[in-house]
């Protein structure tokens, strides 16, 4: 798979699933943010300030996307390779898959999966940032408020920096049409989604893992990603 500035997610090496729809445009739309960050928010009181008073409005939007027929899929240049965000929309299996292929791999890894069964963390903060902060064309938006939103709900750090809250903040002000960004982004950062916050350390050959008890980055995990897979996801994820 050849990644250029025109490429987009028609097909991910080794995922099955789809089709995959290319609609970059519903990026531009404050109702589509508050569905994909809605299992963020583990509190009555987050819950509150991602939904306000749009609850009505965006269950109605994001009942549309998963009506449809077709995945809405989004991708995301990293250092070596793209990270993939699909919205599944089977009827009795909906949920959002994070993906990461490298070129020269026969399929994407699995990184994160955002359903009733969460699976994950995925992203560390610095991973997260990285991948928001790439410069390179290509991918469905290379604005990157929208790159750190869409990787969001992968992301689980016990270590996220003190900056943190003040650059979720700017996403959701430009992104969405919440009251409170910076309170919403406060209380985002204390839930980190169903895994809550996690630890992650880096190992003496260069892996970065984390101790999430249901993360493909936890090596101590049965369902763990390979030792050497690991090290190649670390490398394509690095700030």
């Amino acid at each position: 798979m050849t990644y250029s500035a025109d490429t987009h997610p028609g097909r991910i090496p080794g995922y099955e699933g789809g089709p995959l729809a290319h609609l970059p445009e519903l990026l531009d739309e404050p109702l589509f943010w508050l569905g994909h960050l809605s299992s963020c928010a583990q509190s009555e009181e987050t819950e509150e300030l991602l939904f306000g008073a749009d609850h009505e409005a965006a269950e109605d939007f994001h009942g549309r996307i998963l009506g449809r027929t077709d995945w809405p899929a989004f991708t995301v240049p990293v250092r070596a390779g793209r990270m993939h965000v699909v919205h599944r929309t089977l009827e009795e299996d909906t949920g959002t898959d994070y993906l990461l292929h490298r070129p020269g791999w026969d399929r994407a890894a699995l990184l994160a999966q955002d359903d009733g069964h969460f699976m994950g963390p995925g992203l560390s903060w610095s991973e997260l940032t990285a991948a928001a902060d790439n410069g390179a064309a290509g991918g469905s938006t290379t604005d990157p408020h929208s790159r750190l939103l869409l990787l969001l709900p992968a992301f689980a750090d016990a270590a996220a920096p003190g900056t943190a809250a003040a650059r979720l903040a700017a996403a959701l002000r430009a992104r969405t049409a919440v009251e409170d960004p910076e309170r919403l982004a406060a209380a985002l950062l204390a839930d980190q989604g169903p895994c809550g916050p996690t630890r992650w350390t880096a190992t003496g050959d260069g892996r970065l893992i984390n101790d999430g008890d249901y993360s493909f980055r936890n090596p101590a995990n049965a369902f763990a990603l390979s030792a050497d897979r690991l090290s190649e996801v670390t490398a394509a994820l690095a700030p």
